[in-house]
């Protein structure tokens, strides 16, 4: 979708004074930017993943492999559970 066809669908809301301090935009609108927000087709990881410093990353690798290490482990079923929550 084009800017000017974005453009064309969100409405403005001003305040008494005229000034900008609100906008409308339709649910199906909303739901498409924030799907294009939320992932990135070059690697197919969202947004938020993203923005996770590297350095909680690796900690949260290590941690994993620590785990494993002792044999600490999860059903799938478990992890599944965890992403959706």
């Amino acid at each position: 979708m084009i800017i000017a066809q974005i453009k064309s669908q969100i409405r403005y809301i001003t305040n008494v004074d005229g000034e900008l301090i609100d906008v409308i935009v339709p649910i199906e609108l909303w739901q498409q930017l924030i799907s294009s927000i939320n992932s990135d087709t070059a690697n197919g990881l969202a947004w938020i993943d993203e923005q996770e410093p590297k350095a909680q990353i690796l900690a949260d690798l290590q941690e994993s492999v620590r785990q494993a290490a002792v044999g600490q482990t999860f059903p799938v079923s478990e992890l599944w559970d965890d992403i959706q929550a």
